[in-house]
């Protein structure tokens, strides 16, 4: 059973959201004020397990952070609970990209009231609001970025963000709408979020096997921690720093994201030379 009270409370949340779209937003909301977006676990071989009980003991009861598999089937597990009717769905992550991404991304589909919803409580890359699923539709993001879905002619359906970098992880930013993510309506089992998520958390070639990456939404921006570079943007006022010390760098991880580490578990990360 879901504990959606301890889940509300990791969350911060005194009530239980209505079912409803406004219930909807607040929830994920919410969820990304609260935990943040971290693959530490990658870099010190613990691995990614996404079943339900795995996530909800490591980003609830442990006060961790996850990555977009590991999210998005904690706020599933929690829509569920509320009695929204959701799925997953897999997409297409095109930050940079040259070629045709693989399927390296899930989120959430709600219907509400017959209106589909796009729900992501697990994007690293920058913070979107829920969407009704409409051909051009555009919501305006709490750090004033503007998001669009709309229908492609190759890939199904793309998300796009036009907003400023600073509450980016510095991929894929530009003038305009930039392309984020790109998914099909197509069914998703928990066979291809498991095969999704082999593959982002174990192949060479995946951003998560080469990177130590920490993001935290905040009220009005995002702050990030990707290997040694903090950067941190909250309304008009933006900060980067390169981190030397590990000392500092586990200070970071616990007052700005929430986590703490112990200095076995930052020397395991393999970002700062051994002492002598």
């Amino acid at each position: 059973m879901f504990d959606l009270d301890a889940y509300l409370a990791r969350l911060a949340l005194s009530e239980r959201p209505a079912a409803d779209a406004e219930g909807l937003a607040a929830l994920q909301r919410a969820h990304r004020l609260a935990i943040p977006f971290e693959n530490l676990d990658i870099a010190l071989g613990r691995g990614i397990r996404i079943d339900s009980d795995s996530v909800f003991d490591k980003l609830v009861t442990g006060h961790r952070g996850g990555y977009c598999f590991e999210h998005n089937r904690l706020f599933l597990d929690a829509l569920a609970a509320l009695g929204f009717a959701a799925r997953p769905l897999l997409a297409r992550v095109w930050l940079g990209a040259t070629a045709v991404p693989p399927l390296t991304h899930t989120f959430s589909l709600v219907t509400i009231d017959g209106t589909e919803w796009v729900a992501d409580a697990g994007f690293g890359g920058s913070y979107g609001p829920i969407m009704p699923l409409i051909d051009g539709e555009e919501a305006v993001s709490s750090d004033g970025a503007r998001f669009r879905i709309a229908r492609d002619e190759t890939h199904g359906w793309m998300l796009s963000r036009d907003g400023h970098p600073g509450t980016t992880d510095g991929r894929g930013t530009g003038e305009g709408f930039q392309p984020q993510y790109s998914f099909t309506l197509a069914p998703v089992w928990d066979a291809d979020l498991a095969v999704s998520n082999l593959w982002t958390s174990t192949a060479p070639a995946s951003r998560f096997t080469q990177l130590r990456i920490v993001s935290i939404v905040l009220p009005r921006g995002l702050a990030s921690l990707t290997d040694r570079i903090y950067r941190r943007r909250a309304g008009d006022e933006e900060a980067s720093a390169e981190i030397s010390d590990p000392r500092v760098y586990r200070m970071r991880l616990s007052l700005m994201f929430g986590l703490h580490f112990s200095a076995e578990d930052v020397a395991g990360l393999g970002l700062f030379p051994a002492a002598a």
